[in-house]
């Protein structure tokens, strides 16, 4: 089954709800960085967010995001737009840290303390970043900080990632539920209860509930749906890409390339190779 998001305002346009399942993108992560299972949960919650938020901005718009703690994953990276795609890459994926608690991984330990980075290409002259310290390295309550400290806006985050025992991803989905200015009390605390209610959000999908279930349950079955749009880990890089950034290099680099005899660029986000000759860094060079 492909992962989704649901979109939906709730309790009479007081509440705005994001619910994802993402299960599929983030074992393609995994996949491509050889993630270890601490670093899959705290890569596979990154992803999970932030291709939600991608979803709350317009068609051209891009965000880049980056957490960079000191535990030892060390930085992430994810670039996400409303499209629903989504690619990262990951300074350190060989990290496997469990917590005290049976059964869980340390992702916060693993994060450690840092900021988060948000980068929005809005398509005008200028991008826009901000900047939040990290509150615990969990990635959700990171995030939900982020959202009222710099968007003014209270929201709640719940993510989750599950890894079996081989390493691959069991479960991953979460929900971002944000409170709309004209939100009353009443509405805040039905809101409150509900999220008590579901428990943790890897919990729900690995005993079998969908994704409409979560809805339904988050929203008291006052959702009224706004947009559904598929989740995909998709990296657009292309050997066009890279000679083009290769034409940006000064005239010593680029004859330091072609006296190496060619070279081989690796992708940070997908980890495609493409191979360039001496030839076509001739014609790089020659033709720029």
């Amino acid at each position: 089954m492909q992962d989704y998001a649901l979109i939906s305002t709730a309790y009479n346009n007081e509440i705005r709800i994001y619910v994802s399942k993402t299960t599929n993108l983030v074992e393609q992560a995994r996949n491509i960085h050889k993630t270890l299972p601490t670093a899959s949960a705290a890569l596979g919650r990154f992803l999970t967010v932030s291709a939600m938020m991608g979803l709350m901005y317009k068609d051209k718009d891009r965000l880049t995001l980056q957490i960079k703690g000191d535990g030892p994953i060390n930085t992430m990276l994810v670039e996400t737009n409303s499209l629903g795609t989504v690619r990262a890459d990951i300074t350190n994926p060989n990290v496997y840290i469990r917590s005290e608690k049976e059964g869980k991984l340390d992702v916060g330990k693993a994060v450690g303390k840092g900021f988060l980075h948000v980068t929005k290409d809005l398509n005008m002259k200028q991008m826009f970043t901000s900047s939040v310290e990290l509150v615990s390295g969990e990635i959700a309550e990171d995030f939900a900080n982020y959202f009222l400290k710099s968007e003014q806006t209270p929201t709640a985050v719940s993510l989750g990632v599950l890894v079996e025992n081989d390493q691959s991803i069991r479960s991953s989905g979460g929900f971002i539920i944000q409170v709309m200015p004209d939100a009353s009390e009443e509405t805040i605390n039905k809101v409150e209860k509900a999220i008590y209610d579901v428990g943790p959000v890897s919990r729900w999908f690995d005993e079998g509930h969908s994704l409409e279930e979560l809805l339904k349950k988050l929203s008291n079955n006052t959702f009224k749906l706004l947009d559904k749009k598929e989740l995909k880990y998709y990296c657009p890089c292309s050997k066009d890409g890279f000679s083009k950034s290769l034409s940006a290099l000064d005239d010593n680099t680029m004859d330091e390339l072609i006296e190496d005899n060619g070279i081989e660029v690796v992708c940070h986000f997908c980890k495609s190779k493409y191979n360039f000759t001496k030839d076509d860094l001739i014609n790089i060079k020659t033709n720029r």
